[in-house]
């Protein structure tokens, strides 16, 4: 999509911040009766469950969307090849192509984009997205990324050349890192990534040379270049700060509203629909993305229903995020307002790298840890340069191997820190229980534990 195409066609979307919130809602419905027609003739999944369900074709434009089926991850897992509506694309096949070609983040069969969630066990999960459903997304992040601005205001910083950087999760298929890249490529600014596994001192040369205009990513990586700047160790000077990929709390935000002196834009998306909503002022909450996405909160579950991908459906499809929906009469925007109480909320390990200074493991640089075998695991700081994993595996005498793959994924990622000398330890448990406060499993836990099998 050409850049005058982009902007013609972001125009048009912003347009909806300017409906009545019932313009808005007869929008939502009429492109989800369009969805829901299109997965019952196209898809074999929801063919059959609609069946099982009651629901003939002609009841499609009238029920109620509570009256359809929901799905979770391992129905998504298991009924892949049905679920998906164009014959070709296979979860096997998918499989292989993301082994071999994860890293260069190419197109699959030239024209599908596929992205894998980053998944706590050995096997991860695909969405795929066509052009269309590409091009749709990247206009709902580019809209949040840039929310409460104008279009003469946005071109207007357009024009300027932009010189963007992106700290989080960037050599594999994640969503984040792959959208971000197209978008920013797509309005025509300039670009420089940051991964989290990436050491510390070549984030102060790579940021003294890019000068940042704008700053996406983590909220847990932005603060850490906001202590380096608060430390006098780099200087920046950008307009907009973009968080995404992890809650924001309250607390972090006004420190990097301080620290950098510019807007504080919260992201939020997901694999299954990378633009859901977005918070620029949190006594306003999160303004979710009607006009996208349709989402409900059910007896404490989140369903989300992706308005715009038709390759693969996903039809209130249970997220395992918790949502509040605001009750609020007065609003800026048409869109309904929320507030996101339980989502990912890692911490970050810190050790001394082989050289004596401090550096960091982010959570997801290691989440991507893929073995056959091995169900679950989680982490946990023992020492100033040591750490234990704890393994939930399958195949009680497939250890000694998994062991052994583990060893070797994790020493490239210590190795890519320059942080070699930093020990680790492997315990295989039977059941890595999820937090009691939140009912999430954490990666990273700060309870004191024996260690066992010492790598």
């Amino acid at each position: 999509m050409g850049q005058c195409r982009l902007l013609w066609n972001l125009f048009g979307l912003k347009r909806n911040e300017h409906k009545t919130r019932k313009q808005v809602q007869a929008l939502q419905n009429k492109k989800l009766r369009k969805l829901l027609y299109y997965a019952y003739d196209h898809s074999n999944y929801y063919k059959e469950v609609f069946g099982k369900n009651g629901i003939a074709r002609e009841q499609i434009g009238s029920l109620p969307l509570s009256a359809f089926p929901t799905m979770d991850k391992n129905s998504l897992m298991e009924h892949f090849d049905e679920i998906v509506t164009v014959p070709d694309i296979r979860q096997e096949v998918l499989r292989k192509f993301d082994e071999t070609d994860s890293m260069n983040q190419k197109l699959f069969k030239g024209k599908y984009h596929v992205v894998h969630s980053s998944g706590s066990t050995g096997v991860p999960r695909y969405f795929v997205y066509d052009t269309s459903a590409w091009e749709s997304m990247l206009l709902g992040i580019i809209r949040g990324a840039l929310w409460d601005m104008t279009m003469p205001q946005i071109l207007k910083l357009l024009s300027g050349g932009l010189r963007i950087l992106y700290i989080a999760a960037t050599d594999g298929r994640y969503g984040g890192a792959m959208a971000v890249g197209d978008g920013i490529r797509g309005v025509g600014a300039e670009q420089r990534f940051l991964d989290i596994k990436t050491p510390l001192s070549k984030w102060v040369q790579a940021v003294r040379e890019f000068q940042p205009d704008i700053i996406i990513g983590y909220p847990s990586a932005i603060k850490i270049l906001g202590e380096l700047v608060e430390n006098s160790e780099i200087s920046v000077d950008v307009c907009r700060v973009i968080s995404c990929g992890e809650p924001l709390a309250p607390g972090l935000r006004d420190y990097l509203e301080k620290i950098f002196g510019s807007v504080v834009v919260n992201f939020y998306g997901a694999s299954e629909s990378l633009a859901m909503g977005v918070e620029t002022d949190r006594t306003e909450g999160m303004y979710m993305f009607d006009d996208m996405n349709y989402i409900e909160v059910e007896n404490g579950k989140m369903f989300l229903t992706c308005l715009y991908n038709y390759v693969q459906p996903l039809i209130r499809y249970e997220i395992t995020d918790q949502l509040v929906f605001r009750q609020s009469k007065k609003s800026r925007y048409p869109f309904r307002q929320a507030d996101i109480l339980l989502s990912r909320n890692e911490d970050i390990i810190w050790f001394e790298d082989d050289n004596g200074k401090r550096d960091f493991l982010h959570p997801l640089a290691v989440e991507g840890i893929c073995v056959e075998g091995l169900l679950d695991y989680q982490f946990q700081k023992t020492d100033k340069d040591a750490f234990e994993m704890l393994a939930q595996v399958s195949n009680q005498e497939k250890k000694p191997q998994i062991q052994r793959e583990i060893i070797q994924q994790m020493k490239k990622i210590l190795h890519e820190k320059d942080m070699g000398s930093v020990r680790f330890f492997i315990r295989f448990v039977d059941e890595i229980l999820p937090d009691k406060k939140t009912g999430k499993k954490q990666l990273i836990v700060h309870e004191e534990k024996e260690v066992r099998d010492a790598v």
